[in-house]
C-alpha cells in the first residue's frame, strides 16, 4: 500500500546521509587528484585540507539541512549581512571568484540531476501549497551542498585562487554522489505513488525568469532559434503576402491549426503590429499593473503607426525603446504593491496620458518621454544610496588609496631628507606613518581634520629633534613628548600595526629624545647615517640583477602591475607565489574581449536592473550609485535594505562567468518578434 511521505522524510534521508558523503567526497576529490596531472599543483594544498574537510563539510551541511527543516531559508541573509544601512561590505575579485565557484559547483549538479531536482523541487513547492516551484524553496538544492562544500575548503588558510581551483575539481564527484541522493529521493516519491502529481505540479507556472538566470550562468543565449528582427519580421510578412492565396498542403500555415499566422496572411501595417503588442503583453513577466500600463499605451503606438512607416521596421525606434524601459523596470519587482513600483506607475501615468492626448504623437515624442523616464529611474536609485552617502564616499575614496599613498610617501620623502632622524624612525614615516595618513583620508576625507592632523604629526616629530638652545627649551620639550607619543601610539592603533613593527621606531624615538633632555644632539656625530645610493644607471643595473625578494617588492609597488590583485592584498605563504602571473580568465588577455568588456562597463547607467550570483545566491539588483572612476558600483536589491558594493574586478569576474545579465538584454519587443518569427517559420 503506497505511503504518504512526510515533508521531513526525504530531509532526514539526507541528514544521515551527510556523514557518508562527506567520507566518500573526500575520497572521490583525492582520486581525482591522483589521477589528473594538471592537478598536480593542487595536492599539496589538498593535503592541508585533508584532515579536517570530511568533518567541516559534515557539520555545515547538518546545520544547513537542519535549518530547512525548521522551514527557514537555510541561505537567507539579512540585509546587514549583504550590506545593510549601516555598513557596507565591499564585494571584491575574491568573493566573486568565491561565487564563480559555488555557481561552478551547483550548475554541475543542476546538469547531472535536472530530471531528479524538477521532481524534487515540485513535491516540496505541493506540500507548501506553492502555484509553482522556486529554487529556493528546494531545502535539499545543489546550492547548499556547494557552500558546505566551500565551507569545507575555507576552513583552510588557503588563497583565494586555491579554493577556486579545488571547488572546481570537487564539482564533478559532487555532482554524482547529489545524484545518488536525488535519485533515491525520487524512488521515495514513486514508492508513495505521489510522483505524477509532483512531475505535473507547476508545470504550467514556471519561474518566467528562470530560463534567463539559468541560461545567463551557463554563458548561454537565452533567445529562441528563431531570433530575428522587426525589419526581418516585417519583410517574412510582406513575403507571406505576396505568396498566391492558393497555399500548398505542406504549408506551415496550414499545418499549424490554431496558431498559424493566419492573421499575417493578406494583412496590414496594423494587423501585424496588433499581433506584436499582444506577444508583448502576454509576456509572463509583466505584472498586472505593469500590463494595464502598456496596454494603455497602445492607443498611442497604433495612431502613431498610422503615420510613422518606419515603426516597424527600425527595432531602435524610441517607441520601442520606452516599451523595452519600461518594462524592464516593472519586471525588476516581486510583487505589484512594491512603494517603488507603485511610484514609477503614478509617474508613468502622467507620461502615458500625454501621449495618449497628443494630437499627433511622433518619435520624438515618445523620444522625450523616454528621456524623462530614465531621469526618473535614475532619480529614484539614486535616492536609494543617499542613506548610505558616507560609506559610499568612502568606498569612492577607497580607489584613489594607491595615487595618494605615492604623493604623501614623496612629500614625506622630500620632509625628512637631512632630518637628525634615526634609520628605525626614517623608515616608519616613509611607510607605516604614510599609510596612517592615507587610512584617515580613505576614510574622513582628503582634506579632514584627521587627515590634516596626521600629516602634521610628521612636522612635529622633526620639531621634537631640533636640539634645545637652553635649559627651558629642554623643559618646553619634556612637556610635549607624552602627546606626541600618544599621538603617534593612537596613529599606529588606526592602522592596527602590532607592536613588534612600531616598537623599534618608537624606541629609538625616545632614546634620541633621551639624549636631548640631557643637552646631547639627537644624532650622535659618530653616526652616520649611509648616503642615499644614486639612481642606477641602466648599465649598472643590467650587471647586476635584482634579487628574488627586490622583484616582488617592486612588483607590489607598481601601480601597473599585472600580478592578480590576490597576491597584493593579503598576507601570503612565498611558497604560493606564482610563478607567472596568475590570469584566471584568459579570454581578457585578448585586445578584442578586453575591449568588449570595456564598452561593457562603460555601458553601466545608474536606474538599469540586473541579475547577478553574488554569496551564494541569485539578485534581481539595481545600480543606484557609480564611482567617477567605475571601480565601485553599488547595486540595490529588491529589499530597499538590500546593498551590494561592488567592485570593477567582481563584475568583471561575473560577466567573464555568465553570472551578470541585464533585464533589458531579454527584453518584451526582442521575445514578442522572436515569436512570431517562430510561427512564421511553422516552429
Amino acid at each position: 500500500m503506497p505511503f504518504s511521505p512526510n515533508p521531513h522524510d526525504l530531509l532526514d534521508h539526507a541528514l544521515t546521509e551527510a556523514g557518508p558523503m562527506a567520507r566518500d567526497l573526500l575520497n572521490s576529490v583525492q582520486d581525482e587528484l591522483e589521477a589528473q596531472p594538471q592537478h598536480y599543483p593542487l595536492r599539496e594544498a589538498w593535503r592541508k585540507v585533508r584532515a579536517h574537510f570530511a568533518a567541516d563539510f559534515e557539520g555545515k551541511l547538518i546545520e544547513l539541512l537542519q535549518a530547512g527543516r525548521r522551514g527557514d531559508d537555510p541561505l537567507h541573509r539579512s540585509p546587514a549581512q549583504l550590506g545593510g544601512l549601516e555598513s557596507l561590505s565591499l564585494v571584491d575579485e575574491h568573493q566573486a571568484l568565491q561565487d564563480v565557484a559555488i555557481a561552478h559547483v551547483a550548475h554541475a549538479a543542476e546538469d547531472m540531476s535536472r530530471a531528479e531536482l524538477h521532481q524534487i523541487g515540485n513535491f516540496f513547492a505541493a506540500l507548501r501549497g506553492i502555484a509553482r516551484a522556486r529554487e529556493r524553496d528546494n531545502p535539499l538544492r545543489p546550492a547548499l551542498y556547494a557552500h558546505a562544500l566551500h565551507h569545507a575548503l575555507a576552513s583552510s588558510p588557503l588563497g583565494a585562487q586555491t579554493q577556486y581551483e579545488l571547488m572546481r575539481v570537487a564539482a564533478t564527484p559532487l555532482a554524482r554522489a547529489l545524484n545518488r541522493l536525488y535519485t533515491q529521493a525520487c524512488a521515495t516519491l514513486r514508492a508513495a505513488d505521489i510522483s505524477d502529481m509532483v512531475a505535473s505540479h507547476g508545470h504550467a507556472q514556471t519561474d518566467p525568469l528562470a530560463h534567463q538566470r539559468l541560461a545567463a550562468a551557463r554563458g548561454v543565449s537565452t533567445r529562441p532559434a528563431a531570433h530575428g528582427t522587426l525589419d526581418g519580421l516585417s519583410r517574412r510578412v510582406d513575403a507571406v503576402n505576396s505568396r498566391p492565396q492558393g497555399l500548398a498542403p505542406h504549408s506551415p500555415v496550414t499545418q499549424r491549426g490554431p496558431l498559424a499566422p493566419a492573421p499575417f496572411v493578406r494583412s496590414t501595417g496594423p494587423d501585424m503590429l496588433s499581433r506584436l503588442y499582444d506577444q508583448i503583453l502576454a509576456d509572463p513577466r509583466l505584472l498586472p499593473p505593469l500590463k494595464a500600463l502598456l496596454a494603455r499605451l497602445q492607443i498611442a503606438v497604433v495612431r502613431l503607426a498610422r503615420s510613422d512607416s518606419m515603426l516597424l521596421r527600425r527595432q531602435d525606434h524610441p517607441t520601442w525603446a520606452l516599451l523595452n524601459r519600461v518594462a524592464a523596470h516593472g519586471m525588476a519587482f516581486e510583487r505589484a504593491d512594491d512603494a517603488r513600483l507603485v511610484d514609477f506607475l503614478r509617474f508613468m501615468e502622467a507620461e502615458a496620458q500625454l501621449l495618449v492626448d497628443a494630437p499627433t504623437p511622433n518619435a520624438l515624442l515618445f523620444q522625450q518621454v523616454l528621456a524623462r523616464v530614465d531621469a526618473h529611474i535614475d532619480q529614484q536609485a539614486r535616492q536609494s544610496s543617499e542613506r548610505n552617502a558616507v560609506a559610499l564616499a568612502a568606498l569612492e575614496r577607497e580607489q584613489l588609496r594607491s595615487d595618494w599613498r605615492e604623493l604623501i610617501r614623496d612629500q614625506i620623502d622630500h620632509q625628512i631628507t637631512g632630518a637628525p632622524l634615526g634609520p628605525r624612525m626614517h623608515r616608519f614615516l616613509q611607510t607605516a606613518w604614510v599609510d596612517v595618513i592615507v587610512a584617515a583620508m580613505v576614510r574622513h576625507g582628503r582634506d579632514s581634520h584627521e587627515a590634516h592632523a596626521a600629516m602634521e604629526m610628521v612636522d612635529a616629530v622633526l620639531d621634537s629633534l631640533i636640539t634645545p638652545r637652553d635649559l627651558a627649551d629642554r623643559e618646553a620639550l619634556r612637556m610635549r613628548l607624552p602627546v606626541l607619543i600618544e599621538r603617534l601610539l593612537t596613529g599606529c592603533e588606526s592602522i592596527q600595526l602590532s607592536e613588534a613593527k612600531r616598537e623599534p621606531a618608537l624606541s629609538e624615538l625616545m632614546a634620541q629624545h633621551a639624549r636631548l633632555l640631557r643637552g646631547l644632539p639627537a644624532l650622535d656625530p659618530a653616526e652616520r647615517r649611509p648616503a642615499a645610493p644614486p639612481p642606477a644607471s641602466p648599465t649598472a643595473s643590467s650587471a647586476a640583477p635584482a634579487s628574488a625578494d627586490e622583484i616582488v617588492q617592486r612588483l607590489m609597488e607598481e601601480r601597473d602591475s599585472q600580478v592578480p590583485s590576490h597576491w597584493l592584498s593579503v598576507d601570503v605563504d612565498r611558497g604560493e607565489l606564482p610563478t607567472v602571473p596568475v590570469q584566471l580568465y584568459n579570454q581578457h588577455d585578448s585586445p578584442d574581449a578586453r575591449a568588449a568588456l570595456q564598452r561593457w562597463i562603460d555601458g553601466l547607467q545608474i536606474g538599469r536592473w540586473f541579475h547577478l550570483f553574488i554569496q551564494g545566491d541569485w539578485h534581481t539588483t539595481q545600480i543606484a550609485w557609480i564611482s567617477e572612476g567605475r571601480q565601485f558600483l553599488l547595486f540595490v536589491g529588491r529589499d530597499s535594505d538590500e546593498r551590494l558594493p561592488l567592485t570593477r574586478r567582481a563584475l568583471e569576474a561575473l560577466l567573464s562567468n555568465g553570472l551578470i545579465t541585464a533585464l533589458e538584454d531579454d527584453n518584451v519587443v526582442q521575445r514578442a518578434v522572436d515569436t512570431l518569427m517562430s510561427d512564421l517559420d511553422g516552429g
